[in-house]
């Protein structure tokens, strides 16, 4: 029947595509049975009645056949025959090209070419086999974010195609459709894991544009770049590109790497120092330690070192005995001299 049909549109140049060779072969079922029905029913019979029979042809060709309408004749339960294989010829085209459809849509999800529908979510720009990979894990442990992952032309398909949490987006990552394809104007991070530092800052370029409000956070390899990216946006945080960790805790916590940079800057308003805790020291536990060092010098302990190893942020019952070496924030060092003459 199919065949017919497209035979008879090519005669009549007309296209029978996609979704208009179903609802072809429907219609042309449904005229020519209706036709036929009414030539061979009795004159009594309503089958044939325009109210009536397209229900007739409904439920028959949807093979339910409810029974409540029924030809009287031979020729019309001929007819009811050919309706039913009418609509499994229906049937079988409409599921045809709707599993058509699905695995044309799932294809180009995968291509990264269809817009995303995503809000206060992550993007992601640029792709690393293996370091990307780390990134989103650490991004998406215990369904945290939802990612856009966005990649130059040269990645073909979605490298975590696997992972629900990740959705791809593929084309020039510097240029506006991408963009708009990956939702920046609604995410709440966007990390730039670029190539290079160049690429970096023009990619820096097209989120500002895209959203000069959205928490930003790129990784360079020369940490002299940080003053270009903050012309671009001030708010921009800087991480070294060799540290990805440091990438996905910024994303996660807005803001901890000005914690991470003051403490590992000698200029920064808290070092980091140890001592070793001398004998007679009066305070034997660690939040001891923590209540005296805070009131007395405004320090914060971290962590600390003793016969069973390193221990950060420890009980605060845990014992200090003497000779554990104690690692604090403070303004400046605390000597022994000083911390003689408080304790």
């Amino acid at each position: 029947m199919p065949f017919l049909i497209q035979r008879l549109s090519r005669l009549l140049r007309l296209r029978l595509k996609g979704w208009r060779l179903p609802l072809v072969v429907a219609l042309f079922v449904f005229l020519t049975s209706w036709l036929v029905m009414a030539l061979v029913e009795p004159a009594d019979s309503a089958i044939a009645d325009p109210g009536t029979y397209w229900w007739y042809f409904l439920v028959t060709s949807a093979t339910v056949g409810y029974g409540d309408v029924f030809p009287a004749s031979t020729g019309g339960r001929i007819v009811g025959a050919y309706v039913i294989v009418g609509g499994i010829v229906t049937l079988t085209l409409l599921f045809t090209q709707l599993a058509a459809a699905l695995q044309s849509l799932r294809g180009r999800r995968l291509r990264g070419v269809v817009p995303l529908d995503l809000s206060d979510h992550v993007v992601l720009l640029g792709y690393w086999p293996g370091r990307t990979e780390r990134i989103v894990a650490e991004l998406t442990a215990e369904n945290r974010f939802q990612v856009a992952l966005c990649a130059w032309d040269d990645v073909p398909e979605n490298p975590l195609p696997e992972h629900p949490a990740v959705h791809f987006v593929r084309g020039d990552l510097t240029h506006e459709d991408v963009m708009t394809r990956a939702c920046v104007h609604r995410a709440r991070t966007v990390v730039i894991d670029g190539r290079d530092d160049n690429e970096t800052l023009a990619v820096a370029v097209a989120v500002d544009h895209a959203n000069p409000d959205v928490h930003l956070v790129a990784a360079v390899r020369d940490l002299g770049r940080r003053e270009n990216l903050r012309y671009v946006n001030a708010g921009v945080q800087v991480v070294q590109w060799h540290m990805p960790f440091l990438l996905t805790e910024e994303a996660t916590d807005p803001g901890i790497t000005q914690v991470y940079n003051d403490l590992m800057s000698s200029g920064g308003h808290g070092n980091t120092y140890s001592m070793r805790v001398p004998g007679g020291f009066p305070h034997r536990s660690f939040g001891d330690c923590q209540t005296f060092f805070g009131r007395t010098f405004g320090a914060t302990l971290l962590a600390m070192r003793a016969d069973d190893g390193l221990v950060v942020s420890p009980a605060w019952d845990t014992p200090v005995p003497e000779g554990t070496t104690l690692y604090y924030v403070a303004g400046e060092r605390i000597d022994a001299a000083r911390l003689a003459a408080a304790r």
